[in-house]
């Protein structure tokens, strides 16, 4: 496990491969991220970690972003294909291991999900996932300041909330516009949906 003294050299290498505005999002997830581990019993570590370099990938074109997943042999689908921007999580989570040296699986997969999310997330990613939506810098959405509240009540349930209007921002419902979400992301959403009935079921 890295030490505080590592987790800096870490913070300053990528500082110096993303932009200003990007790093400032990234120290955002970071400290939330830390926050929510706090609040969950998650590994605070860990949480630092996958928050820090979760957009560590996100500096290059799209061009450069397919040639990437080329080169460390990353698959990309049809929608990936479409929507390159996409692939910076799958790419940065290669390169958290590849260039920034983590070791932690967990680390390495709380980056890989941060923006799609998928079925049954484990805390970890649960809490970047989260926090990559909610953190103090992002631009205020309609249901944002709820979301934050929920957040440190009850996980799954801001976990359902950001996927329900990531997907209805998307376009659920439109065939055409469907097409373009990708296929982890609508499966969150029904996953965690089911979660959210049932607790109202159960209420």
């Amino acid at each position: 496990m890295l030490d505080n003294e590592q987790l800096e050299q870490i913070q300053k290498k990528l500082q110096k491969n993303i932009t200003s505005k990007r790093y400032c999002h990234t120290i955002g997830v970071m400290h939330t991220s830390i926050s929510m581990a706090m609040r969950y019993g998650a590994d605070l570590q860990q949480a630092a970690l996958a928050g820090l370099l979760h957009d560590c990938a996100k500096c290059l074109d799209d061009k450069e972003m397919l040639r990437q997943c080329d080169k460390y042999d990353i698959p990309c689908n049809k929608t990936e294909k479409k929507q390159p921007y996409l692939l910076h999580a799958k790419l940065g989570a290669c390169y958290a291991a590849q260039k920034y040296g983590v070791e932690e699986d967990a680390v390495c997969s709380a980056i890989r999900y941060h923006t799609t999310g998928r079925p049954g997330m484990s805390l970890l990613e649960a809490i970047v996932f989260t926090a990559d939506y909610i953190e103090p810098n992002r631009k205020m959405l309609e249901h944002l300041p709820v979301i934050r509240k929920m957040a440190f009540i009850d996980l799954e349930e801001a976990v359902y909330m950001i996927l329900r209007d990531t997907v209805e921002y998307l376009g659920k419902g439109d065939k055409e516009k469907t097409d373009q979400i990708e296929h982890h992301t609508l499966e969150a959403y029904d996953y965690y949906k089911r979660l959210h009935e049932k607790k109202r079921g159960d209420s």
